[in-house]
């Protein structure tokens, strides 16, 4: 599986990317963006299964990421691992066509339970 990890900090992917290890999540090919609008670039180069996006970026933030795809007819699996969560944040994405929200701090056991069913 292709997974797109999406956060304007650096360590914050690395964070991501391990946990994923650590969750059980090996052998899929894992690619990085570091704003909305790379991923975005990236997305319509060569389609991801999943996105797994930070909310707030700069260039582009994740919602507008994904509101954009939507606007563009683009399909892909995504999801916001985010320090904020709150209720209305929830509702947007939600309604954008998130498949999941996943507030920091996370563990590796918050994301085998959030994400197996998304990652084959």
């Amino acid at each position: 599986m292709k997974i797109l990890i999406v956060d304007d900090s650096t360590a914050m992917r690395m964070i991501v990317r391990k946990t994923m290890r650590l969750a059980g999540f090996d052998g899929h090919e894992y690619t990085e963006s570091e704003d909305g609008a790379a991923a975005f670039a990236a997305i319509k180069a060569n389609a991801p299964d999943l996105v797994m996006s930070d909310w707030n970026m700069p260039n582009l933030t994740g919602i507008e990421l994904l509101e954009k795809l939507n606007a563009e007819g683009i399909k892909v699996k995504f999801g916001f691992v985010t320090t904020e969560a709150t209720g209305e944040m929830r509702q947007r994405a939600t309604a954008a066509g998130a498949s999941f929200l996943i507030s920091k701090p996370f563990t590796p056991e918050s994301f085998k339970e959030t994400l197996g069913p998304f990652i084959k």
